[in-house]
């Protein structure tokens, strides 16, 4: 492993950051997190990451707010110990689907939270399945968009469950949910089915 490289885990991905970790046959990097009585957090960074390229696994699961907050703050310390870069790893973009004005009067909260991402010092965001791809140009730095497709179906196929039906949470996704329905080698033998959410 490169001596120029460190990932750091937040509190909200713990065990991705330890798999991701023993793969890459490396330690996390050395950090902690205060959790104040007020609500507030702290995060420090406690090894030198001056002149590295830092990768910061951080989902925003809930709860939503602190681990999207804790992501901004740990970004912000990793840039003012001089890392050389830091990628935001966000398995799950929680606000991904505020991704339009549909109505008066309302945030599009993916575009807030990517200004907010970029102002903390991101130089590259990877994520899991965003709602929509148009989000991608929410941002002014590179955002990698992964697909869980090919393993979860994977895993789905191995199981051998009988009678799947794949459902969207709303309308936005529908299309993603039909790719999983005809993916080749995929679990239900060609009768895609899909089911919308309310």
């Amino acid at each position: 492993m490169a001596d120029d490289l460190v990932i750091f885990g937040g509190s909200g991905s713990p065990k991705l950051t330890l798999k991701i970790c023993e793969y890459l046959k490396t330690r996390p990097g050395a950090g902690e997190v205060l959790r104040f009585s007020d609500g507030n957090l702290f995060v420090r960074v406690r090894e030198n990451v001056r002149g590295r390229h830092v990768y910061l696994v951080q989902s925003t699961v809930f709860p939503t707010n602190d681990n999207f907050m804790e992501m901004l703050f740990w970004t912000d310390a990793l840039k003012r110990a001089s890392a050389e870069s830091v990628t935001v790893v966000m398995p799950y973009f929680s606000y991904a689907k505020g991704d339009k004005k549909d109505e008066p009067r309302v945030s599009i909260r993916a575009r807030v939270c990517a200004d907010a991402i970029e102002v903390a010092g991101a130089d590259r965001v990877v994520t899991l399945d965003l709602h929509a791809p148009q989000i991608q140009g929410f941002f002014h730095i590179p955002v990698d968009d992964l697909y869980a497709l090919p393993v979860l179906c994977a895993e789905i196929a191995r199981k051998q469950l009988p009678n799947l039906i794949v459902v969207s949470p709303d309308t936005g996704f529908v299309k993603q949910a039909r790719k999983y329905c005809f993916f080749p080698g995929r679990f239900n033998r060609g009768r895609g089915q899909t089911a919308q959410g309310s």
